[in-house]
């Protein structure tokens, strides 16, 4: 459809500009108050667990063997690619994109520690095997830190 002549207005437009409602005098000092203790709650950080603190447990785990034994057999000598592995399991720290505590920790070698992280094997047998090795890391690691283990009476 084609028209012949342009639309016309029948009433022309007024001149006012927007103008925003004022609030009342309740709003504005209720608001005003949230607004500065959400603030006031977002300025505190949480305190992040330092470098140092995690340190000494990862400095225990140089110069060991793997403990994982998953993709290599087990040696006594310090594989010169083993790096603390973190454990993957929820009851130990372990959420979303944060790592678990330093202290579940255990030496293992490049092919173990790529098994634990990215392989498709179970989720179960993967938490025996780290459950294990940790099992056989704690005491070597507390005579290692000079921690000594509590006997139960």
């Amino acid at each position: 459809m084609k028209r012949s002549a342009p639309l016309q207005r029948k009433t022309p437009l007024a001149c006012t500009g927007f103008k925003r409602p004022e609030p009342s005098a309740a709003f504005k000092t209720t608001f005003h108050t949230q607004t500065l203790i959400r603030k006031a709650v977002m300025k505190t950080k949480r305190r992040r667990v330092t470098v140092a603190e995690g340190a000494k447990y990862l400095a225990a785990c140089r110069d060991e063997p793997c403990y994982l034994n998953v993709k290599c057999p087990w040696t006594d000598w310090a594989d010169p690619t083993v790096v603390d592995c973190h454990s993957n399991q929820s009851k130990h720290g372990k959420a979303g994109g944060l790592k678990a505590k330093h202290w579940f920790t255990v030496p293992g070698c490049a092919l173990c520690h790529d098994w634990l992280d990215n392989s498709g094997a179970p989720f179960e047998e993967k938490c025996a095997v780290f459950d294990d090795a940790l099992a056989r890391w704690i005491p070597r690691r507390a005579r290692k830190m000079g921690l000594e283990m509590q006997e139960a009476a």
